[in-house]
């Protein structure tokens, strides 16, 4: 499957500079971790839990990147709809030049996305830095 190869690779690089760009703020990251079990039951993993060490604030981030327009964005009302049942607070960091309008407005209608060029100053209101 054409692109099949590339789309993992891609969202690792933005899982990478959510990472870098919490550590630049001061903000502990962990990757992967471990969260129960999804709405349909499988196992939940967050990408990235970001932690100000300061005041133990906590915030968990699922990272999407879209390089081509096609169907991986389908998914995402569920990633927004799952993060309700987080025991923590949650976002969805998107990037790249593959979003339909369509799911831009969605996302940026629910209040739980965020394009990753304005993160950092999201993060630093966030978490008061």
């Amino acid at each position: 499957m054409p692109g099949r190869a590339t789309a993992p690779r891609k969202g690792e690089e933005l899982k990478v500079k959510v990472v870098e760009l919490a550590a630049a703020l001061g903000l502990n990251a962990e990757t992967e971790v471990k969260a129960a079990r999804r709405l349909w039951g499988a196992k939940r993993r967050i990408d990235v839990v970001l932690k100000r060490p300061e005041t133990d604030k906590v915030l968990g981030v699922e990272c999407k990147f879209q390089g081509t327009k096609g169907s991986a964005e389908e998914k995402i009302p569920a990633t927004i709809k799952d993060i309700e049942y987080w025991p923590i607070q949650g976002i969805v960091v998107i990037d790249g030049p593959g979003f339909s309008d369509n799911m831009k407005g969605f996302l940026m209608a629910t209040g739980k996305a965020v394009w990753f060029e304005d993160l950092e100053d999201w993060l630093k209101l966030y978490f008061l830095l």
